[in-house]
């Protein structure tokens, strides 16, 4: 199997941004996107008072970075989860609040990697793109299931691709005589559904699709829908939610999802702003922050990243609080 690599995106400033939450013993930080563990390294070597859980649904990733991390003994935890189970792991650790939550979201170096998962269309592979690879339905399932209908809704919701009733139309047809069930088969069809003066725009022709299918596998969307409002509820006062997005969809639920938190809700022409109805949470990044030059140069991977973070300022309302196992509100 490939050895996968990982150079984290936006390192020093996500630290940064991390840092004024995790300064007093105890402090709880939560990667809900694990991967092969560089932020939460960092976090564990320049934090010292930083106690990491790493959530991720790769059961390969969480093995090769609780090898990398073992080393920090009982500061490091490993949960095998799907990070909109938020606060059921927190609270399954007997946590009733955490002080800073962080996501990198997207497709991460373990799955990029590794080509027998399937996921870049570079090489040949089995088409998977399952980030949790026992369980649920393949990249290959879909295309062989899913009616032309759904399959352009999907090219065209999470990939933005032009020709996408195309693309389904053939993929379709072809199917019909064989079915398809690695990554050079789709990127043949790509190459010869796809326009000749389209192709030579926009970088690789199966980007976009590619793109679509890993997203719907995963169903990465509505995953990230639950993730954000539950990780706002999950820290407490002082702490911080912190997000990398590579997409525009994802940055905009994101940045939905921290604008309403933010939100002061009170009359516009009102002089003073009443006791109680405060933001219970501030912007901490003003919109969304990106990649300089030179670190794209050193990691292509930032070239699209959207950074953006969220303090809480105010406790949340008591009964929207985890609750320890066993324990009764």
């Amino acid at each position: 199997m490939t050895t996968p690599s990982h150079a984290p995106v936006l390192l020093d400033r996500v630290v940064a941004l991390l840092a004024p939450a995790l300064e007093a013993p105890g402090s709880v930080y939560v990667d809900c996107t694990l991967g092969l563990g560089g932020h939460s390294e960092a976090v564990l070597e320049r934090l010292p008072h930083a106690r990491v859980v790493g959530i991720d649904r790769d059961p390969a990733a969480l093995d090769l970075a609780s090898q990398r991390l073992a080393r920090h003994g009982d500061r490091f935890t490993a949960v095998h989860a799907v990070y909109d189970e938020l606060l059921d792991v927190i609270a399954g650790l007997g946590l009733d609040h955490v002080d800073a939550v962080f996501f990198d979201l997207g497709v991460s170096s373990m799955q990029l990697d590794v080509r027998e998962r399937g996921f870049a269309y570079a090489e040949d592979a089995p088409l998977d793109m399952r980030m949790d690879p026992t369980t649920g339905q393949t990249a290959a399932d879909l295309l062989n299931t899913a009616t032309a209908q759904e399959l352009t809704r999907i090219l065209r919701e999470y990939g933005e691709e032009k020709f996408a009733s195309r693309i389904a139309r053939e993929v379709v047809r072809r199917r019909e005589s064989a079915p398809f069930s690695s990554s050079a088969d789709l990127v043949e069809l790509l190459y010869a559904t796809i326009p000749a003066p389209a192709r030579r725009t926009g970088g690789h022709p199966a980007k976009r699709t590619f793109q679509a299918l890993r997203m719907a596998v995963n169903d990465e969307l509505a995953v990230l829908r639950r993730a954000i409002p539950a990780s706002i509820e999950a820290v407490g006062v002082g702490g911080r939610v912190v997000v990398e997005s590579y997409h525009s969809l994802e940055d905009r639920l994101v940045k939905r999802a921290f604008a309403d938190a933010t939100r002061l809700d009170v009359p516009p022409d009102l002089p003073f702003v009443p006791e109680g109805a405060e933001p219970a949470l501030r912007l901490v990044t003003r919109g969304a922050e990106r990649a300089d030059e030179h670190e794209v140069e050193q990691n292509p991977r930032a070239a699209s990243v959207r950074l953006r973070a969220v303090e809480r300022v105010l406790p949340p309302p008591a009964a929207s609080r985890p609750l320890p196992p066993g324990a009764v509100r």
